[in-house]
């Protein structure tokens, strides 16, 4: 909105209206000692030009660098259109559609979303979309424990990713529910199936399955799959959807895929932003829909037969009994998921398989090119996606910090959250990066080292 000031008219027909000299009067009972008096240290007014020229200054000042980072959230290039149409008024400023006549446009756009993720994902169904990865996580947890039942134990990987499951346990540590930890092999970089064997015995809710892995490497999902199902338990899929245009959907995991996939929708044509705003997946499996949280739209036909969009389950606790709530989320992150729509609809599944296969390629070649560099070892053995880790030979800080001086943010130290895991980089390229990009992370890394 429009800041509009007032005129000096205004102010003295307002206060001549409310009986006051001025505006101080407004706040003759605050004592004077508490009042900071004028703002001397505020510069006086600019014109828009003048604006415009500090803060193209200031924007000059972060630089620019090539990303090599990813972590949960990948640079990808975003098409003009996506967001050229996602902050169009209609969708800009649209907010929960409870108003189905009202709100047709708003309602398609997230059936159409929840067709392409269902598609996807290879789920049955798929809801509106969640506040982040981590929350979707969290309340894929609670949806299998409410399905199970009998147990209230959950199985997670160390190869999940930490801030995922430092928000798991945020979110449902105080519900009794045992989150347990699994240790992965320091070779592949992969769940290591000897971990499972102690719960063979056990009651488990469900087991969390990565494809890919914080690590980047991939998990043997069939196996596992089947292992968890072999439990009565259910499978949780937490997935990176540019990955799911080349690699197997989680809904066909194994011999009967698996229950709940999740994941972090950033991929699909939210820019990094500083960290957000970004918006989480959840699809399932049909026997789980009412056990779904946030809402599901349907389509109908009206009275004259003409196709329409509706609200057509509603878990929160505002529209259903507390008692049969699944969750308290409501006013979901629409607008992030109207970019995501609008990415998909135009890259196609063609365009989204060129986007995983280039990045794919282009973390390979980076790999074999950084392989060369004495001081440089590949980190796990296991095939990887668009993210790998390596070994060197000093301080990833160090090395860290000198390429950021050349314009380059590196990687990840993964020291950080793997307090065992010393001199060990996370590294990711995108189809952003040319082989120039490539060629110079190669040039400066060996001049770190050197």
């Amino acid at each position: 909105m429009p800041f509009i000031p007032h005129t000096k008219e205004d102010i003295a027909e307002m206060l001549a209206s409310i009986g006051a000299d001025s505006i101080d009067t407004l706040f003759d009972e605050i004592p004077a000692d508490l009042k900071s008096g004028q703002l001397k240290e505020v510069p006086p007014g600019l014109s828009e030009m003048e604006i415009t020229r500090l803060m193209m200054e200031r924007a000059n000042q972060d630089g620019f660098y090539q990303n090599f980072i990813g972590a949960g959230a990948y640079e990808h290039h975003i098409p003009a259109a996506v967001w050229q149409i996602t902050t169009r008024g209609e969708f800009y400023s649209s907010y929960t559609p409870y108003q189905a006549e009202a709100s047709q446009g708003t309602l398609q756009l997230l059936y159409e979303y929840q067709t392409m993720m269902a598609s996807l994902t290879g789920m049955d169904v798929s809801n509106a979309s969640m506040y982040d990865g981590a929350t979707a996580l969290a309340e894929a947890v609670l949806m299998a424990v409410r399905s199970h039942r009998t147990s209230r134990k959950i199985l997670i990987p160390q190869t999940v990713h930490p801030i995922y499951r430092k928000v798991v346990r945020a979110i449902v540590s105080n519900q009794k529910i045992d989150i347990i930890e699994l240790p992965f092999n320091k070779e592949t970089g992969r769940i290591l199936p000897e971990a499972l064997e102690e719960f063979s015995n056990e009651d488990i809710a469900a087991f969390v399955i990565p494809q890919p892995n914080f690590f980047g490497v991939l998990e043997q999902v069939d196996e596992l799959t089947d292992w968890v199902h072999s439990k009565n338990a259910l499978a949780i899929g937490v997935v990176n959807p540019t990955t799911l245009a080349l690699l197997t959907p989680p809904g066909e995991w194994g011999s009967k895929g698996a229950d709940i996939a999740v994941g972090e929708g950033q991929p699909l044509g939210i820019p990094l932003s500083s960290g957000g705003p970004y918006f989480g997946f959840m699809a399932c499996k049909n026997n789980l829909i009412r056990q779904i949280p946030g809402r599901i739209i349907g389509r109908t036909n009206d009275l004259d037969g003409k196709r329409g969009f509706v609200l057509t389950l509603q878990a929160r606790e505002q529209h259903i009994r507390r008692s049969k709530a699944t969750s308290n989320i409501c006013t979901n992150q629409g607008l992030m998921v109207t970019a995501a729509t609008i990415y998909m609809a135009l890259l196609g599944p063609e365009g989204l398989r060129r986007v995983a296969a280039h990045s794919h390629a282009n973390t390979i070649n980076l790999v074999q090119q950084l392989e060369k560099i004495s001081g440089v070892d590949k980190g796990f053995s296991a095939p990887f996606f668009h993210e790998a880790v390596l070994r060197l030979s000093k301080p990833v800080d160090g090395i860290l910090e000198k390429l950021k001086k050349k314009g380059i943010l590196a990687g990840l130290n993964l020291q950080e959250y793997y307090p065992d895991m010393e001199n060990t980089l996370l590294v990711c390229a995108t189809e952003t990066k040319t082989a120039a990009d490539i060629k110079n992370y190669v040039e400066q890394l060996e001049q770190a080292l050197n």
